[in-house]
């Protein structure tokens, strides 16, 4: 039995979603995108955005087709571009190209342009299908839409935990030695990990993890990158030594927010390549205010956060409600009441109810991982 045009426009779809994924990590701070030309039954020019090349994944792809552009059908995963920014629309060089039909999986979530390309388009004579892969394309930019409609980076916590919420044997056992880290979820859960911090464009922890682990935090998924992974430590008195790993390895891809006078060690951190930011304290807490860090690091067009800390930055988080999506990873174990608990703040009666809008299981070997949201980066506020 021949394909429907719907099943064909699916498979089609994945292609260019396949290739919108090779752009992670390059397009940031614009969106990942694919698209593939289709004519005949064949492809005649396919491609996906990377910041550093300028050229949209449309533009990529038609400079692939050539004049056998005219009369084929563009698969896209996101609405082609109505406005000149840093190259002219894409929706005009669509049309330019002759492209008889073009099939979208989402439209742009910028409120200022949503549907101005599909308008040209559809003015133009264009046959238009929009839908197709919505949701996958929608997980692909979901940092981009959150950014462009509120202009505040995508925040996913991530934790590795046992059955029972423990993070972290009791700080007081000797056999888990200081400055080591003790894994409690598998290797297959650890390579999940890393593909999500690819996807990030930094990571933020507090000083607490640190001191512990004396971690890298660094992207190890062995993928190309456009920007230096931003590794961010909240770090109120500036306690961060120059011997840890961090410090050690730093190249200006190292931020630490502080918020008491601490100058000779902000001195001694600069030499070494560290970047050091003075804030005011949270005056409920005295501590380093989330929301004012996240508001730096949207200035510095950071679509995208993950959120590794212990207890305590966790707590602050959720709290402050500057996250939007969990990706908790469970392992078959439980280490009971005196391990330290996912989540645990310090200030008396502090109350915060979360609950998931959507989620979903993924097995991971011996582990699962439940990822949900708290919010809608393509619809909340």
């Amino acid at each position: 039995m021949a394909p429907t045009e719907s099943t064909s426009d699916e498979l089609w779809m994945e292609r260019a979603l396949g290739l919108a994924e090779a752009s992670v990590g390059l397009a940031s701070p614009n969106p990942v995108t694919g698209c593939v030309l289709v004519k005949n039954g064949n492809v005649i020019g396919e491609g996906f955005h990377s910041y550093a090349d300028k050229d949209h994944a449309e533009i990529v792809a038609l400079k692939q087709a050539g004049a056998a552009a005219r009369g084929s059908t563009a698969y896209i995963t996101l609405e082609p571009c109505s406005h000149h920014g840093r190259t002219p629309p894409c929706a005009d060089a669509l049309i330019k190209a002759g492209v008889a039909r073009v099939v979208v999986a989402v439209r742009d979530p910028n409120p200022q342009v949503s549907g101005r390309g599909l308008d040209r388009l559809q003015a133009a004579g264009v046959s238009l299908t929009i839908g197709v892969k919505e949701a996958a394309a929608r997980r692909l930019n979901e940092a981009f839409a959150k950014f462009i409609r509120t202009h505040r980076p995508f925040v996913t916590l991530k934790a590795g935990m046992t059955l029972d919420g423990r993070i972290a044997p009791p700080p007081s056992k000797d056999h888990i030695p200081s400055g080591s880290t003790h894994w409690i979820t598998g290797d297959r859960a650890r390579e999940v990990v890393q593909e999500l911090r690819h996807a990030a464009d930094a990571i933020l922890t507090g000083i607490g993890t640190i001191l512990n682990d004396d971690p890298l935090l660094t992207d190890r998924s062995g993928r190309q990158r456009r920007r230096p992974f931003l590794r961010v430590v909240l770090d109120s008195s500036l306690r961060l030594s120059v011997e840890s790993q961090l410090v050690r390895t730093a190249s200006q891809d190292v931020l630490v927010f502080h918020t008491q006078p601490a100058a000779r060690q902000a001195k001694a951190l600069e030499e070494r390549g560290v970047r050091v930011e003075r804030l005011d304290p949270d005056p409920i807490t005295g501590r380093v205010p989330m929301r004012a860090v996240m508001e730096r690091l949207a200035d510095m067009e950071m679509l995208s956060v993950m959120l590794e800390g212990g207890s305590q930055i966790n707590a602050s988080a959720l709290a402050a409600q500057i996250v939007d999506k969990l990706y908790l990873f469970y392992a078959p174990a439980i280490y009971g009441d005196a391990a330290v608990p996912v989540v645990r703040s310090l200030e008396a009666n502090t109350y915060f109810a979360t609950r998931l809008t959507s989620y979903q299981l993924h097995e991971l070997g011996e582990d699962f991982a439940v990822e949900g949201y708290l919010h809608n980066p393509w619809e909340s506020a």
